[in-house]
């Protein structure tokens, strides 16, 4: 209950009013009684595996339960003898008694109150029966005085028992149900049991583990509230059961972070790099735009120093034709910096590239040279003295499919291995203490949410989005 305020409020909607089911249980069990005394309920002793026996199939019409054309005066008795206490759990079941040759096997004499001795959150220990939700969801509503319940697709072939439940106790106020499709994602379980196996068995770390679909996963991922919403509105309310593809999702987010999103440096894979030529007097401090598109929101100070860390991804030894960024001999220009010339590689024992060894020009301080000449490639980069260094968990999609458990295969096996990488980074020092939940964006890697497992001066970074849609793009080449 808490989950849910918590997460309608992040979304940014305060509710006029909260309601309780569990408020209206006394009422319940009144209307439970009045169907039984009309002859439409009664008190079943068979077992859940016993039931399938007598409910039929598709093809076949169920038969009469044990005990269902029992008296009310002998079926009221049981069931105040259910609520108080003297039957153990799931030995008695009270049903609706309805139809047991109706096509729609909803309407064959389903359960509405079941043995169950729960601690009740906000009752306590008070009954030891309760309602089951096809018999609470319309009292509910009319209780309420709820005019239209919406509900999703899956429902509606519960809809007859909605409306029978109210006409059958000629309850005064009828609300209407009307369904509308879910939201089903591309690379995505929506299931709450699919869900639940996925936390219960760890695949994942919890329901807020940024790969789930819930609002907390989503949060915790970086996802901003205003992305939700525009989402959503963008996806809109149809009878349609069709499944939307995840990377609107992804869109909004990097519409949304774009604007908002400080930029950072950050190195996810480094390469070491030696300025030869750098003075013995301290380079003044480079100025860096914190937001491009937010002009308001200033900018920041990198220092620049004698050893450096770019991407490993950065740097070829032999690059191809439309290569531009650093290789031997080559010159590329520092974002916010100088040009930097490779003079030397120095290799390992099997022949990987550990450290350049470069020279800068001075003069080309804030990347534009005076004499003139261009360099097409720009590269960032990190001051190896000051930067910080972090975790940093790449998510990406749970499963490899667009539509997991389809067409009957389990879905589990079409988890996907890399759904999460953990790496060791490094980050400018500005974000060795960033708050949890504050989302930036490393610039040329994509945007990233500081986690709560993040310490002071240990930072932890969880990858809300890439920059543009790799995904789609790996599965177009499949």
């Amino acid at each position: 209950m808490e989950s849910i305020l918590n997460d309608v409020r992040w979304l940014g909607f305060e509710p006029a009013k909260v309601c309780y089911a569990s408020d209206y249980f006394d009422e319940m069990y009144r209307c439970a009684e009045e169907l039984i005394n009309r002859g439409k309920a009664y008190v079943c002793e068979l077992s859940a595996e016993e039931w399938k026996e007598y409910c039929g199939t598709l093809n076949e019409p169920g038969k009469a339960a044990p005990g269902r054309d029992r008296s009310p005066e002998e079926n009221l008795d049981l069931f105040r003898r259910m609520r108080a206490g003297e039957f153990a759990d799931g030995t008695l079941t009270l049903r609706a008694k309805i139809d047991m040759a109706s096509p729609n096997i909803n309407l064959r004499d389903p359960v509405i109150y079941r043995i169950k001795r729960a601690h009740h959150f906000r009752h306590g220990d008070k009954w030891c029966i309760y309602p089951m939700y096809d018999f609470a969801h319309p009292l509910e509503d009319a209780i309420e005085g709820v005019t239209h319940s919406l509900c999703t697709l899956e429902f509606e072939i519960h809809r007859p028992f909605y409306d029978w439940l109210l006409e059958a106790l000629d309850y005064p106020h009828r609300p209407r149900q009307i369904e509308f499709s879910r939201l089903n994602l591309t690379g995505m379980v929506m299931s709450k049991r699919k869900l639940l196996q996925l936390v219960k068995e760890n695949y994942v770390s919890g329901w807020d583990d940024p790969r789930m679909p819930t609002i907390c996963g989503l949060r915790r991922r970086g996802v901003p509230a205003a992305a939700i919403r525009k989402f959503c509105r963008a996806v809109g309310v149809t009878k349609f059961d069709g499944v939307t593809d995840a990377a609107l999702l992804d869109h909004c987010v990097r519409e949304e972070l774009n604007a908002t999103a400080p930029r950072f440096l950050a190195v996810l894979d480094p390469l070491k790099v030696t300025i030869t030529n750098y003075p013995d007097q301290p380079v003044e401090p480079l100025d860096a735009v914190n937001n491009p598109e937010d002009p308001a929101a200033g900018s920041r100070k990198l220092e620049f120093g004698p050893v450096l860390y770019i991407e490993k991804s950065d740097f070829m030894m032999e690059p191809p034709k439309g290569y531009f960024r650093l290789a031997p001999g080559k010159e590329v220009r520092l974002r916010y910096g100088y040009f930097i010339r490779c003079e030397e590689v120095v290799t390992d024992a099997s022949g990987e590239p550990v450290e350049l060894k470069c020279t800068f020009d001075p003069a080309t301080r804030g990347g534009n040279a005076p004499d003139g000449r261009k360099v097409k490639g720009t590269i960032h980069w990190l001051n190896a003295a000051t930067a910080v260094k972090a975790e940093v968990r790449l998510y990406d999609r749970l499963f490899t499919v667009d539509q997991p458990g389809a067409d009957g295969v389990d879905f589990l096996t079409q988890l996907n291995p890399d759904s999460c990488r953990t790496i060791s980074g490094w980050v400018e020092p500005a974000l060795a203490e960033l708050a949890a939940g504050t989302v930036v964006q490393f610039e040329r890697q994509g945007y990233f949410a500081c986690d709560q497992d993040s310490k002071p001066g240990a930072p932890v970074f969880n990858r809300t989005v890439t920059l543009k849609d790799s995904w789609s793009k790996q599965q177009k080449g499949k």
